[in-house]
């Protein structure tokens, strides 16, 4: 039987992307799913393209992340359809794709009250269910922006970093209070989505088209199968991506001189 059969798991980011690949094979795998993004139409369909057997247990939870005052009542509900929550997995977020110069602070702001703000408020939420039932699991999608800084993403990599330091440090404190409460960042690297469609313009406008990077990305079933292994593993940290995205991630830890040489001239568009 699947490591991951009959576990509850609720995916924010749920209606496209990584969120609905994940969705599917969570499906395969036996998992009991809420699926949270904030189109309730989305959502439909992606329960409707489960398999068959597997939609009596997949539930229908709407939400936006950036309204923070609504996701205690959204949490508390989570938990009420199957009794209890396993797994949180945060992949909600937008990108965004504009020089510092050109972005208002408004637009910096939304960055971070949807990546950031909206993910720490579900992962505070939850957890008192999971300490108070000494067992849980964090999954939170960030990207390779939460490890390095590119030209067109300051505010991005920004939100994606603040999440890698809010991680690192619960699953400090969590391992004293039980170690069967589990904290996984996964980053991305290029993957075939429509995230780069939906970025965010200097001027909030999104910038309705593809990044060529994106389009010759990782599927995102293929990123979805081995994100399954990882966080049936627990495994602490990973990165799920090309090799030019992953080498970026340790050229900037072991030579960041020659990395800031690099990602100058790099193409990330």
């Amino acid at each position: 039987m699947p490591i991951l059969s009959n576990k509850v798991i609720w995916l924010t980011g749920a209606s496209s992307g990584i969120g609905e690949a994940l969705a599917y094979e969570l499906a395969h795998q036996g998992a009991k799913l809420i699926l949270s993004a904030r189109r309730k139409d989305e959502l439909e369909r992606v329960k409707g393209n489960c398999p068959t057997a597997a939609q009596p247990n997949v539930r229908i939870l709407p939400l936006d992340l950036s309204e923070t005052s609504t996701l205690q009542l959204c949490t508390e509900a989570a938990i009420q359809f199957f009794g209890h929550v396993d797994i949180l997995i945060n992949n909600g977020g937008i990108s965004q794709r504009s020089l510092a110069k050109d972005t208002v602070l408004s637009v910096d702001r939304q960055i971070m009250e949807v990546d950031y703000f909206g993910s720490i408020a579900l992962t505070k939420f939850i957890l008192p269910h999971f300490l108070q039932r000494k067992s849980g699991h964090y999954v939170t999608i960030t990207s390779v922006m939460g490890m390095i800084g590119t030209p067109y993403r300051s505010g991005y990599a920004a939100a994606k970093h603040a999440l890698h330091g809010f991680f690192d440090s619960l699953r400090a404190e969590l391992w004293k209070e039980s170690k069967d409460i589990h904290v996984t960042l996964v980053c991305p690297g290029w993957i075939n989505t429509n995230l780069s469609i939906a970025a965010l313009m200097g001027d909030g406008s999104p910038q309705n088209r593809k990044d060529d990077t994106h389009e010759q990305g990782m599927s995102p079933a293929v990123f979805a199968k081995k994100l399954v292994r990882v966080i049936e593993k627990k495994k602490q940290e990973v990165y799920i991506g090309g090799a030019k995205e992953v080498l970026a991630i340790y050229l900037k830890r072991f030579v960041p001189g020659l990395f800031a040489n690099i990602v100058r001239n790099a193409k990330i568009k």
